[in-house]
């Protein structure tokens, strides 16, 4: 199975993985389950650490290659179903990750409560 992971599951796996649930680690633990960060995330932690909001004293890119994890990048076709997706979540990176995973056919992994409203979620 291919799944997109949240940004903070990307941080929480980096940094502080005890923050993971249950099912989390042991979807990690799958090896038939194929990770991606979205480069949504890659501008989040970016955007994020530029105004002061985040620290992270790593390079995101870098962490992601050296964790294994796979890049998805944002394309046109993801931009167009934002125009689809119910406004459950105003949160924009997340519903740019949620309407990605869904136009790639992917599961999403996040603690998000919210990001169930739109369909599975690994939680």
């Amino acid at each position: 199975m291919n799944i997109l992971i949240d940004t903070h599951i990307f941080l929480w796996l980096l940094k502080s993985p005890k923050q993971l649930s249950k099912q989390q680690v042991e979807t990690f633990k799958n090896p038939q389950h194929q990770f991606y960060l979205s480069s949504i995330s890659i501008a989040e932690i970016m955007i994020k650490l530029s105004i002061g909001k985040l620290a992270v004293d790593f390079d995101p890119i870098q962490a992601a290659e050296m964790s294994g994890l796979k890049f998805l990048h944002y394309q046109s076709i993801d931009a167009v179903a934002l125009g689809n997706l119910p406004f459950h979540h105003k949160d924009p990176f997340d519903r740019m990750l949620i309407a990605q995973a869904k136009t790639q056919n992917m599961q999403i992994m996040s603690s998000d409560t919210v990001f169930g409203l739109y369909g599975k979620v690994i939680n």
